[in-house]
């Protein structure tokens, strides 16, 4: 977490809040939150997935310098396995949200709800990664946190291509799942994990 000088000027202080990671097969879910200065503009935000990948790590940095506070968490597999990718991400975000300092007076969820127990009112903007500047810039957090995450695994397990797909159930992945199984990073309740290790365990 990094905070800058701010100055209220009688005007909230309202996080934008997104979350990346809910397809994957592999590694933990992601969420950013972000109150952005209205005095430090940042061009160029939109939805991280409308940007190329050296667009947001230039972007990456520049948020971090100049919101007024930015936080990064995340829900572990154990966690997506227990509670659902959806409570998950959920609990993600309100980590996210609720580590920020200062807090938070109002913040702005993409996506169509607000997960429980946020230290502060909320309001869910679907689509809100292109509607709302602060949410993009927590988009592009989470993307570019979760992406060097997927790199670092695939120096590990090089075998399953994760810097190529970042997790996603794409051909290559489903093959290489396949030929070399599941690792300790794979969700173990989705589908073509769960299969796979009950072929495994008959």
């Amino acid at each position: 977490m990094q905070i800058q000088g701010f100055d209220f000027r009688g005007q909230q202080l309202v996080a934008g809040v997104d979350e990346v990671g809910r397809g994957p097969l592999v590694g933990r879910v992601v969420a950013a939150a972000v109150i952005l200065d209205p005095s430090k503009p940042i061009a160029g935000l939109t939805d991280s997935k409308k940007l190329t990948e050296k667009k947001r790590e230039a972007l990456y940095p520049l948020i971090q310098e100049r919101a007024l506070a930015w936080s990064i968490a995340w829900a572990e597999v154990a966690e997506i396995d227990e509670l659902n990718i959806l409570h998950a991400s959920m609990l993600a975000m309100s980590r996210a949200v609720n580590q920020l300092t200062p807090a938070p007076e109002y913040a702005l969820i993409d996506g169509n709800r607000c997960p429980p127990g946020l230290v502060c009112p909320s309001e869910a903007i679907v689509k809100g990664d292109l509607k709302e500047p602060s949410i993009s810039a927590a988009s592009i957090l989470a993307k570019v946190y979760r992406d060097r995450e997927m790199k670092a695994l695939d120096v590990e397990y090089p075998d399953y291509g994760f810097a190529q797909h970042k997790g996603y159930p794409t051909p290559l992945h489903l093959e290489r799942l396949k030929k070399y199984g599941p690792i300790s990073e794979h969700r173990r309740s989705f589908k073509p994990v769960a299969r796979l290790l009950e072929q495994h365990s008959v």
